[in-house]
């Protein structure tokens, strides 16, 4: 019977060599043996379109799966050879290999008491096993890593860890904590989960934070680093806006890395923790990456298309309420019907062809039937009259459709600050998205606080933040003080400095949220 059990395991690793040799491109569930740790570590592959017949050498990008899953997750639930192919053959990314190795429920790291030195297999023995394998360009220069919520953290840890052995790194959704969120963390998940690797296991508070969790916390990494010490690491990390934990541990990762000067890009899209939101941001990692290979400035996230829109009847027109000159958008039909329309008070400091620019997207918006009609009324960025005379006037004069249900609110940079303050009058606007906000975050909390959220129910919010603009700080506090009282939002970081431009790559995602409130 052994003898049979030998003779079928050597028929099964014969199978699996031959699926690589006969021009199989995606193997499952292959085998290496671990001297460190023991044992077998499984492993998949993903060769691209070609390697078999070449004879060129590739990139190798590790993929890092989270806790509970194991080497074929991204295989089946992350899609990446379909990913990888489509990109590889639109020429959008270089070809490369993917390794998927089995990660346990390690977080990629070397455990405390050196009973399972995870880290250490993976840099001394899987690397050059992959390395010995198959054909790789051999360097840091041509070695990165991808990764979700425990492959997320993976994916930075190898990499800070090891900043020789690799140049660039995509953590998604990394399952990170801060210290205050470690020390208070469930007792029976924080032993299971963090415990039992770091150390301190059946511990509280800030016995937590042993000296060992500090070698392996980002946080601890990053804010002990000496100046420069990541410049030559390129790292792009993503995470969705419905996170839960994490939507306070990435942010605050982010705003340190920001204050410490490290270089890195940052995104915060709609979503949570899924594959479905992992598969979206693989198209930006793989350009990232790709560039990093090819050692070229990141070219930057793939835009939409910008279009040219041809104003047909609607305008921009200028109006006087109460002594003060306003620009006034109003669309097709305005002049011919009696119909009263919704309103969106736009705070900010345009010039005239920014405004055209606007206009003429949202025109096209109601053209083609996406959007309701609407009217923009463009403010001055430290607008004082909109309560006591502009919405009255309006409603009164100029077909604006009345009640808090039809009036919403917008703000760019300084005039984020306006559309903030008039959204804490309870009942009085449907939604108020702003755009690089720049604010007094103490002061906006404790007025936040003293209205109450409760008060704020009604009135929807929407955050835009450029992940390298100036007002990092406020916005992404704002995030999590909305996440902290459970208040209803909307947060977006894309990528950018800021700036007009900027403003107009995500304004449609900030309409579409504003109108289906106003139609909701």
């Amino acid at each position: 019977m052994k003898r049979f059990f030998i003779i079928l395991g050597f028929l099964m690793l014969s199978l699996q060599i031959f699926a690589v040799e006969d021009g199989s491109r995606i193997v499952e569930s292959l085998e290496m043996q671990s001297s460190i740790l023991g044992q077998k570590v499984k492993y998949s592959v993903y060769l691209p379109a070609g390697y078999d017949a070449s004879k060129k050498d590739y990139p190798v990008v590790y993929l890092l799966h989270g806790l509970g899953d194991n080497e074929t997750a991204w295989v089946e639930y992350g899609r990446i050879a379909q990913i990888a192919d489509k990109a590889i053959a639109e020429k959008e990314i270089v070809p490369m290999i993917f390794v998927i190795p089995q990660g346990f429920r390690t977080y990629y790291v070397n455990f405390h008491d050196g009973s399972f030195n995870y880290q250490d297999m993976f840099v001394q023995e899987l690397i050059p096993h992959i390395e010995s394998e198959y054909r790789v360009l051999k360097g840091r220069q041509f070695r990165g890593t991808i990764g979700y919520s425990m492959g997320g953290f993976g994916a930075l840890i190898l990499p800070l860890n090891h900043p020789d052995i690799f140049s660039a790194c995509v953590p998604l959704s990394i399952s990170v904590r801060t210290d205050a969120q470690y020390m208070t963390e469930d007792a029976e998940g924080w032993n299971g989960q963090w415990g039992r690797i770091f150390g301190g296991e059946g511990s509280f508070g800030e016995e937590r934070i042993t000296e060992y969790y500090k070698k392996n916390s980002p946080f601890h990494i990053f804010a002990e680093a000496e100046s420069g010490a990541f410049d030559e690491l390129k790292i792009y990390i993503d995470n969705g806006d419905d996170e839960q934990t994490l939507a306070f541990s990435n942010e605050e990762l982010h705003i340190l890395m920001r204050d410490r000067n490290i270089l890195h890009e940052f995104r915060v899209r709609n979503g949570g923790h899924s594959f479905s939101y992992w598969r979206e941001s693989v198209d930006n990692g793989l350009r990232f990456l790709s560039d990093a290979f090819e050692n070229k400035a990141y070219r930057g996230d793939i835009k939409m298309n910008a279009s040219s829109f041809h104003i047909s009847e609607s305008t921009l027109k200028n109006i006087e309420i109460s002594g003060q000159q306003y620009d006034l958008f109003t669309p097709e039909g305005y002049e011919t019907s009696s119909r009263l329309y919704p309103v969106l008070y736009f705070f900010a400091d345009l010039q005239n062809s920014e405004k055209q620019q606007i206009i003429e997207f949202v025109n096209h918006k109601i053209i083609e039937g996406s959007i309701p009609p609407v009217m923009i009324l463009f403010a001055p960025v430290d607008e004082k009259k909109l309560l006591e005379s502009i919405i009255p006037a309006m409603e009164k004069d100029h077909k604006a459709r009345p009640g808090f249900r039809f009036r919403a609110l917008m703000g760019f940079e300084g005039g984020g600050k306006t559309a903030l303050e008039y959204a804490l009058n309870p009942e009085q606007f449907t939604a108020c998205a702003i755009f690089d906000a720049s604010s007094d975050f103490e002061g906006f909390s404790k007025t936040f606080s003293a209205v109450g959220p409760k008060a704020l129910e009604r009135t929807w919010f929407y955050i835009d933040s450029p992940d390298k603009g100036p007002n990092y700080f406020f916005n992404g506090n704002l995030h999590m003080l909305f996440r902290e009282k459970n208040f209803y939002h909307e947060y977006r970081v894309s990528e950018g400095a800021g700036g007009f431009s900027w403003l107009l790559q995500g304004f449609e995602d900030a309409l579409n949220f504003t109108v289906n409130k106003i139609h909701r």
